[in-house]
């Protein structure tokens, strides 16, 4: 049920830009509403980086992408439909569309400079700047301690 689920969610968010909400996707499933819901609690649990909204039952966050603005916006074929996770998981959503053009565009969380990558397939086609890196100022040992702050 929950390897099902994850391919729904991640289905929804390439063809729809958004994640959707416990119900849709119990249909789209042929499960009933709370069966469904409770394997979305179960999926957040679960330590990875996916995490609901406080106290509800939506889905704020599944690794690659967001429900929530953030500050990496990705394009598909020049289309802006949705929101990298974060800097690195933004890297990943190029494998979700294969053969399209993936553009992220951000600003650097340091000196508000831009940054900007474009992807094909998980491949680097460009980076701007290109001595541009990634970095996360937590240890991995702590990212599942709070993955919003991560």
């Amino acid at each position: 049920m929950l390897a099902r689920l994850y391919h729904a969610v991640l289905s929804a968010f390439v063809d729809e830009g958004a994640a959707p909400h416990y119900t849709v996707l119990a249909r789209r499933l042929g499960r009933p509403p709370e069966d469904t819901r409770l394997a979305l609690h179960r999926w957040a649990w679960l330590g990875l980086p996916i995490w609901l909204h406080p106290a509800t039952d939506l889905r704020a966050a599944g690794a690659p992408f967001t429900t929530l603005p953030t500050p990496y916006p990705g394009a598909v074929d020049g289309e802006r439909r949705w929101y990298g996770q974060c800097g690195l998981e933004s890297l990943a959503i190029s494998w979700l569309f294969p053969g399209r053009e993936v553009r992220i565009a951000a600003a650097c969380l340091d000196c508000g400079g831009p940054l900007g990558v474009r992807m094909r397939d998980g491949a680097l086609l460009e980076a701007d700047p290109p001595t541009a890196v990634g970095h996360v100022n937590l240890p991995l040992r702590h990212w599942r301690d709070d993955w919003p702050a991560t």
